[in-house]
C-alpha cells in the first residue's frame, strides 16, 4: 500500500497508519514470504495493486482482485483504510487512485468521487465589484490607448458589422475585435459569451458613452460582443444571422478615414 500523501490526505493517513491494529491488516506483508499477504500467504501483495502492465491474465487477475477484497471485508482497519483511500489530494484526485483499497476497486472509489462531486455545488466565484471596475475604467481612460478603445466603442453603437466597425474606426479587423475583448474585460464582462448590447449597456452604465448615445439596434439576432476575425464566435452566438458577401478582389479599405458625423 502507498504511503506517500499529501497535507489534505495526511490526517486521514496518521489515523490509519497509527491505529493500533494497524499491522495486523490483511494486506500486510507475511513476515516469512514478504511477497505474499499476511491473511493468505498463497495470495501475492500485487493482488491489492493496480497495475495491469505484466503478462498475468485478466481471469486470474480479478480472481486475485476478489480474493484480496475478501480478506479486507475481515480487515481490523477496514473504515479507516476506506476513508484515506477515498480522501482526496489538494489537485482533486484521490489518495490511492489504483488498485484495491479499503474493500473497493479503483473504479469504485472513483465513481464514488464523481458522486461526491455531482453532489457538491460549485463555488460561487465572484468578479469585481461595480465600485472596482469604475476605478478600473477611470484608469484606462487616461492611458495612452484609450483613444482607439473610445473610437471602437462609438462604432460598435452606430454599425452592427464588424468590417464596418473596424473600417469607421480607422483600424483593421484584427486590432478592433482586440479592442472590443479588452472592453469586455475592462468591464466585467465575459468575453466569450458577452453581447454587443450588453457591452454598450456597460458603457454607458459607466459614463464611458453619454446616457444619450443613440444605438442601432441588432435586429432579431443578437450580435457578440467580441467575434473572432473570421466571425466564428459571432455565429456562435447567431447561428441564422445571414453572412456579408465579401469579394476578394476587392483591395482593403484604408487603416485611417475621417469620422462620419452621426447625430448622438
Amino acid at each position: 500500500m502507498t504511503t506517500t500523501t499529501t497535507a489534505s490526505s495526511k490526517d486521514a493517513y496518521e489515523a490509519f497508519s497509527e491505529h493500533r491494529h494497524y499491522h495486523y491488516r490483511g494486506c500486510a506483508p507475511d513476515p516469512d514470504r514478504p511477497q505474499y499477504a499476511a491473511a493468505d500467504d498463497t495470495l501475492p501483495l500485487d493482488a491489492w495493486g493496480g497495475s495491469t502492465e505484466d503478462d498475468l491474465p485478466s481471469t486470474k487477475r480479478l480472481g486475485w482482485q476478489r480474493r484480496a477484497i475478501a480478506i479486507c471485508g475481515r480487515c481490523p482497519v477496514l473504515a479507516l483504510c476506506r476513508t484515506y483511500a477515498n480522501s482526496e489530494l489538494p489537485g482533486g484526485g484521490l489518495a490511492e487512485p489504483d488498485g484495491v483499497q479499503g474493500g473497493q476497486t479503483s473504479l469504485e472509489r472513483h465513481r464514488a468521487l464523481i458522486q461526491r462531486r455531482k453532489a457538491t455545488p460549485p463555488p460561487v466565484v465572484l468578479g469585481p465589484s461595480a465600485q472596482q471596475i469604475g476605478d478600473q475604467v477611470r484608469e484606462a481612460r487616461l492611458s495612452k490607448g484609450w483613444a482607439r478603445k473610445a473610437a471602437v466603442l462609438r462604432q460598435l453603437a452606430w454599425e452592427t458589422d464588424a468590417e464596418l466597425i473596424a473600417y469607421r474606426a480607422g483600424m483593421d479587423l484584427r486590432t478592433s475585435n482586440w479592442h472590443r475583448a479588452a472592453l469586455c474585460t475592462l468591464f466585467g464582462l465575459d468575453k466569450e459569451t458577452a453581447s454587443r448590447q450588453q457591452l454598450l449597456d456597460a458603457a454607458i452604465r459607466y459614463r464611458v458613452l453619454p446616457a444619450r448615445t443613440r444605438i442601432v439596434p441588432d435586429g432579431p439576432w443578437p450580435i457578440a460582443a467580441a467575434p473572432n476575425t473570421d466571425g466564428s464566435r459571432q455565429r456562435r452566438l447567431a447561428p441564422k444571422r445571414p453572412t456579408q458577401l465579401t469579394l476578394p478582389a476587392l483591395p482593403d479599405p484604408p487603416r485611417t478615414t475621417l469620422a462620419r458625423a452621426r447625430p448622438v
